[in-house]
């Protein structure tokens, strides 16, 4: 097959989303077939190479930095993805468009799908459904829903990379919509790094914004200043200084590390030296920074929201929070920072429950997916 993805986040851009769009691309590539995927530039990224045998083709779209894009910024990205999308597709002729998250790329296959006959596939992430991050998203969907229909209409098929997923995009529209979650690679995962001080090693991961609640982490945090811990925070946005403020009010500097923004393919390496993921999160899709943790070995202490809760067995792996329970929070991680055996027994636990997100199932989901639609494509064209 010949597939040609689009994405306007892929690392360094963006966050979990861009990731998983690269895994699946790479593991096609690994199964024999010929991809190639168009994304967004960031100023000092090449505008084209071959990642580990994918070509990548970076398009100038104004995006300004790497943990966020304006609607400005992924319409600019639409225009220029389908002005050269639609050379690539008379030049090389793929067999599929797959379109990573609805909005904004789902809105070039679609148009490029009209112009040129070739069948699309839009997976959808969270952000990119009305509701999904309603405090990131809503007042964009204001303007561009009456547009969307058409993208998800016209789509050979619908992936959701959650139930939760699945279901907010189909209370808006009537779509069949399958569930493929996201992956991670099992192969070659850094070995972990012995903690030798005895404090527990939580690690947030994410954006700073409101989506994603950091200030969440150190008031539990805060809570817990009589227990051993040391916490690190990935990740930046508009809150970072909020942040960093709450920290110095409660007087724990010396117990968080906030390095800033870090490429998603360098997050496992953090995980390495990690204990715990903690994620307060609003609403989320299926975080791919939660599925990492579970095939790294982390206890997970997740909110209720979204996707979250197919990654966590409550009292096996980790625990489950309702987002805003600051005493529920609390409470888990005392249990857990209090019993270092029942901290161990719940990593191995995230180990044994990561084996059906391999990114190697993943990848032949969307593979026989593909055969199918261009089997039927084909069909269709001889008949016509």
């Amino acid at each position: 097959m010949r597939i040609l993805v689009f994405s306007h986040e892929l690392p360094p851009v963006g966050g979990g989303g861009g990731r998983v769009a690269q895994d699946i691309c790479q593991g096609l590539v690994e199964r024999g077939h010929e991809v190639r995927i168009i994304t967004a530039h960031l100023k000092g990224l090449p505008r084209e190479e071959i990642l580990d045998g994918v070509r990548v083709f970076r398009l100038a779209s104004g995006r300004h930095f790497p943990f966020r894009a304006d609607l400005i910024e992924m319409a600019i990205y639409d225009l220029v993805a389908v002005a050269s999308g639609l050379r690539m597709i008379r030049e090389w002729q793929p067999d599929l468009i797959h379109a990573h998250f609805a909005v904004p790329a789902g809105a070039a296959a679609y148009v490029l799908s009209r112009l040129t006959g070739v069948p699309y596939v839009v997976t959808a992430h969270l952000g990119d459904v009305p509701g999904g991050v309603p405090e990131k998203t809503e007042r964009w969907f204001r303007w561009v829903y009456p547009f969307t229909a058409p993208i998800y209409r016209s789509a050979a098929k619908v992936v959701a990379v959650s139930e939760f997923t699945r279901q907010l995009a189909q209370a808006h529209y009537p779509v069949a919509i399958d569930v493929i979650p996201n992956g991670v690679d099992l192969r070659g995962l850094p070995a972990r790094v012995k903690n030798k001080n005895g404090a527990a090693r939580i690690v947030f991961v994410g954006r700073f914004m409101h989506q994603k609640n950091p200030q969440h982490v150190v008031t539990a945090l805060a809570a817990l200043r009589d227990l051993p811990w040391k916490c690190t925070m990935l990740g930046d946005g508009p809150l970072r200084q909020q942040v960093e403020m709450e920290i110095d009010r409660q007087g724990l500097e010396d117990r968080f590390f906030l390095p800033g923004w870090v490429a998603p393919q360098d997050v496992l390496s953090w995980y390495a030296k990690s204990d715990i993921l903690l994620l307060p999160s609003r609403s989320e899709g299926l975080p791919v920074v939660g599925v990492q943790a579970l095939a790294m070995g982390l206890v997970l202490a997740l909110s209720t929201a979204g996707g979250n809760v197919e990654l966590v067995k409550n009292g096996e792996n980790g625990f489950l929070f309702d987002p805003g329970d600051i005493d529920s929070l609390v409470s888990g991680l005392r249990i857990l920072l209090g019993d270092p055996q029942r901290l161990l027994n719940a990593g191995k636990r995230s180990l044994e429950l990561a084996k059906r997100f391999d990114i190697e199932l993943v990848v032949k989901q969307y593979e026989a997916l593909f055969e199918q639609i261009i089997g039927k494509a084909k069909v269709q064209s001889k008949e016509s």
